[in-house]
């Protein structure tokens, strides 16, 4: 399965793996799995790391090392996959949330969040 995991389960994975729910350790360790992440969630890491917020007190440059030495593949932001924003429903007011299900749906990924909101969407989104 292609999975492209939210900013959330990546910061989890990389910092707080105990925080990680069974399921998703689970769909994270299969064999077989392709694990991506995303440009936008670097992009989100990177502007809330610098405006000091304490949940993303993390190096955005040497977290991006760390993905690729984990073999997680990384997923440009492509126009083609903005597009796709036109057909969600507003449901979700986080932009780089929605980002990420729009590249899932473009990519035919399966979105993995821990995100409530996020994981109520049709379509493919696994809520763990």
């Amino acid at each position: 399965m292609r999975l492209l995991l939210d900013t959330q389960l990546l910061l989890w994975a990389g910092e707080e793996p105990e925080r990680l729910s069974a399921a998703a350790l689970k769909l994270m360790e299969a064999e077989g799995n392709d694990l991506f992440f995303s440009a936008a969630s670097m992009w989100e890491v990177a502007i809330k790391a610098s405006l000091k917020r304490q949940d993303f007190e993390i190096d955005p440059q040497e977290f991006h090392r760390q993905l690729l030495a984990n073999d997680y593949i990384e997923l440009p932001v492509t126009a083609a996959q903005a597009v796709t924003l036109r057909r969600l429903l507003p449901r979700h007011k986080d932009p780089f949330d929605r980002m990420l299900l729009a590249q899932a749906i473009h990519e035919n990924l399966t979105l993995v969040t821990a995100d409530k909101v996020l994981g109520s969407y049709d379509g493919p989104v696994i809520r763990v």
